[in-house]
């Protein structure tokens, strides 16, 4: 998987690897984004044109994993299911809205697979509901699909313009 989506930055930008011992500081950023933040904008793409939307989601203790749901009667769920090579941003701007340079940001790459039914997906789906509670009905609904994002790099950005790149451990087959 990792030949199919190379950094746009190169191999040697910035980079920290597995369990963020090369930059702590930069795991522990990009940490508090993902637990912190309750909502991210999904990017997939269909028919050569880009699309962004609203996701809630959570992420998992390695930051190799996210999960979110969506319907499955909606555009996202067609582009998912066509294309799973996804990008996940996340930012907590809305903290900071006279501040720009206090502003973090990162942009999570990957593959979004959608989770059936079983112990993976029961997992994965009481990750999401700890984070958010007050979607139980919908994360449970049969109309509901739940989609794992398994990351393969975070591209990391404050005050607009430095950015680096940190590339969790691989995540556990399955």
């Amino acid at each position: 998987m990792s030949g199919c989506d190379e950094p746009v930055l190169g191999k040697a930008f910035n980079a920290s690897t597995g369990d963020g011992s090369s930059n702590p500081d930069l795991r522990q950023r990009i940490e508090v984004l993902m637990t912190e933040q309750p909502y991210a904008v999904l990017c997939t793409q269909g028919g050569g044109q880009p699309y962004g939307s609203l996701v809630a989601f959570a992420a998992n203790a390695e930051l190799n994993g996210v999960v979110f749901a969506t319907p499955t009667a909606t555009r996202k769920y067609r582009l998912l299911s066509e294309c799973a090579r996804v990008a996940l941003v996340v930012d907590n701007r809305a903290g900071y809205p006279g501040d720009i340079s206090r502003i973090d940001a990162v942009t999570a790459t990957g593959k979004a697979l959608e989770l059936s039914a079983g112990e993976l997906a029961e997992e994965w789906r009481g990750v999401l509901i700890h984070k958010h509670p007050y979607m139980r009905e919908f994360i449970c609904a049969p109309s509901t699909a739940l989609f794992r994002i398994d990351i393969l790099r975070y591209l990391h950005v404050v005050r607009l313009q430095e950015v680096h790149q940190w590339v969790p451990p691989p995540p556990a087959p399955g």
